[in-house]
């Protein structure tokens, strides 16, 4: 994974992890590693979190415990080359991250997109969650008509129940200020794969904290730890 580098394996998992985490510019964390005595430029950061964080997500999805199957679904707003972009993102019953996907747009084709990515890595739901949306009203009503159709099990399947309310989708809106909160202090990203990829870092982490992966049901570990241990 880092062969080849010309820094160390700690000294790049540091910073990516510090970016992805808390909230620092990329100057900042030039000036950091200057203070250690590490020359590195804050290009360089910016490439090992775009280098990074794509592969360090896949390995925590292979390890990532179940999720239950009652989920809330919304999207919330990204500022991309100062245009509004959209990040959907599922919560289980237990707050616990189901899955997410960044968009250019937000329409039926965008909704339907995410839904399928979820119900592909984690199965059919038998409650889903959502605000006064039509949009992902029809989205999920047609992506359960497709799983079903799709289904070779023989055995019936209930169609997914849907609940429209704002007041019971509360759990899901409080939990984007996470994301949200390591964003704004970025100012905007400068493109949309950069964004979808730091995107998807700063998701992995908000999972970390929540202890999602199986390997830390048995024992509590820090974010440092975790990291290092998914990485090596």
């Amino acid at each position: 994974m880092f062969k080849g580098r010309h820094f160390d394996r700690s000294v790049i998992l540091l910073c990516v992890r510090w970016y992805l985490a808390y909230n620092l510019s990329l100057r900042n964390l030039e000036e950091m590693m200057a203070e250690r005595g590490i020359s590195v430029d804050h290009a360089t950061v910016h490439r090992w979190v775009v280098r990074y964080s794509p592969e360090l997500l896949q390995r925590f999805n292979r390890h990532k415990r179940p999720v239950s199957r009652k989920w809330h679904v919304d999207e919330t707003y990204i500022k991309v080359r100062g245009q509004w972009t959209y990040l959907y993102r599922a919560l289980d019953s237990h707050g616990d991250t189901v899955e997410f996907w960044f968009s250019e747009r937000r329409d039926l084709t965008a909704a339907k997109r995410f839904l399928r990515k979820a119900l592909k890595r984690h199965g059919r739901p038998e409650r889903v969650v959502i605000d006064g949306s039509q949009t992902n009203r029809k989205a999920i009503i047609s992506c359960d008509a497709e799983s079903r159709l799709q289904d070779r099990s023989r055995r019936r399947l209930e169609p997914i129940r849907i609940r429209q309310s704002q007041y019971l989708n509360n759990r899901i809106e409080q939990d984007h200020r996470a994301v949200k909160r390591r964003v704004r202090s970025m100012l905007g990203f400068k493109s949309a794969d950069s964004a979808r990829v730091i995107l998807g870092g700063i998701e992995l982490i908000h999972m970390m904290r929540k202890q999602q992966a199986k390997y830390v049901c048995s024992q509590q570990l820090s974010l440092a730890e975790q990291f290092h241990l998914l990485a090596a």
